[in-house]
């Protein structure tokens, strides 16, 4: 079988991939907390997710920022594994979330964090992403480009969205 690329290339290839990625497991980790609540579907998703952009990664277009591309595809396989997944029985709090209630060692920020996770939850798979983005600071302009929709769409929609979360945690207090 003949190849496109020397085994140097390839590795050169696999070198670059893993340091990419390596510089943005923050974003892995944002996607894969707000979409997965268990420890061990979590460690999945985190495997399919760098399955499929090591998969994506030869169409990747270096002049274009590598952070858009990672969130797209990481959001869109997010996505599709949760939509599998719709007719299990899922928990609200992840295992770590729950020993930590259950400890009573819980800090005000823990309660934050937990409040705005279970928020998160309950959004739509679309709007979930968009605040994923929008709290990871990502411009609206990025943020269109990682969704495919306008840049007044992602306004509009973060502004709802705020108003409903602030009524929301209004309502826990």
């Amino acid at each position: 079988m003949k190849r496109n690329r020397s085994d140097k290339q390839d590795s050169a290839l696999e070198a670059t991939f893993v340091e990419l990625l390596s510089r943005h497991q923050g974003i892995l980790s944002k996607v894969v907390r707000t979409y997965s609540y268990e420890t061990e579907d979590r460690k999945d998703l985190e495997q399919d997710i760098c399955l499929q952009l090591w998969k994506a990664y030869p169409s990747y277009d270096p002049s274009r920022p590598f952070t858009t591309w990672m969130y797209r595809i990481a959001l869109n396989v997010a996505i599709s594994n949760l939509r599998k997944a719709k007719g299990t029985d899922c928990q609200l709090l992840s295992l770590d979330d729950q020993v930590t209630v259950r400890s009573g060692h819980r800090t005000v920020a823990d309660d934050h964090r937990m409040i705005l996770e279970q928020i998160l939850r309950g959004l739509g798979e679309l709007d979930r992403a968009l605040m994923v983005l929008y709290l990871d600071d990502l411009s609206y302009r990025e943020i269109s480009e990682v969704l495919g929709i306008s840049e007044t769409n992602v306004a509009t929609k973060i502004n709802r969205l705020k108003q409903q979360i602030r009524s929301q945690v209004s309502d826990k207090d």
